[in-house]
């Protein structure tokens, strides 16, 4: 504390005055408070989490991925038994355990229709179907078209229309235009049937185009498939 002066010889008794705080002082007490409001948060934020119910122990096992198991399948008229693993796809087990690679794999996501096949008459895309699903059942691909070394009518229009280019979809293609037209003969509609409770009058250009939509030629061989597929119903496939 200081005091204030006074003249000499005077009565007035000195009043006492608070000392002005330096800067430096002012500065220390601000940082201890600022410190001592934030100290609470900071040790709330160092304390370890608790645990989600939900998520597994630190110490939970991992499963081992299932064994093999034998799964029977027909292809093209012929008995295979292949050890697989269930997480194999019917596309992997056609070209990689049964050794038939016709069965191509183009984007392996059911979108460009290349590895297109028939399972129990029905063309289906093999990349989205597990081989353990088909135990038992019936398969064709494009290896089983033919029969004795003769072309089906189907084969035979592709050649003859030029119906491809690099042939890499060609045989998706010729499954499902095989499937296609034992579909229109048992009297299933298309989105583009006049009548869907009725059955298609005949296989027009646009319902070929909606029929063969799920595979893609990334030549542009479209038109040519058109035609193939039309002289196929029609019969006009010439000999190979």
């Amino acid at each position: 504390m200081s005091r204030n002066r006074v003249p000499p010889g005077s009565d007035e008794e000195p009043t006492a005055i608070p000392e002005q705080p330096s800067r430096r002082r002012f500065l220390q007490s601000a940082a201890a408070a600022a410190t001592v409001g934030v100290a609470p948060h900071l040790h709330a934020q160092t304390q370890p989490a608790d645990p989600s119910p939900t998520s597994p122990p630190a110490s939970a096992e991992v499963r081992a991925p299932e064994p093999p198991r034998p799964v029977a399948l027909n292809v093209n008229g012929r008995a295979y038994t292949l050890q697989l693993e269930p997480r194999v796809t019917l596309l992997d087990a056609l070209r990689e355990y049964a050794g038939l690679m016709g069965t191509k794999k183009g984007c392996d996501r059911g979108q460009c229709g290349a590895c297109t096949v028939m399972v129990e008459g029905r063309r289906i895309n093999s990349c989205l179907t597990l081989a353990v699903m088909h135990d038992g059942e019936s398969i064709t691909t494009v290896e089983g078209l033919a029969s004795n070394g003769v072309l089906s009518p189907v084969q035979r229009a592709f050649i003859e229309h030029d119906a491809f280019q690099c042939g890499y979809c060609t045989p998706g293609q010729l499954c499902s235009a095989t499937a296609l037209l034992n579909e229109f003969n048992s009297g299933t509609a298309s989105t583009v049937t006049a009548d869907v409770r009725t059955r298609p009058s005949q296989l027009s250009d646009d319902e070929i185009r909606e029929r063969m939509s799920g595979n893609i030629c990334r030549c542009g061989a479209y038109a040519n498939i058109v035609a193939a597929v039309r002289a196929a119903h029609g019969g006009n496939a010439g000999n190979a």
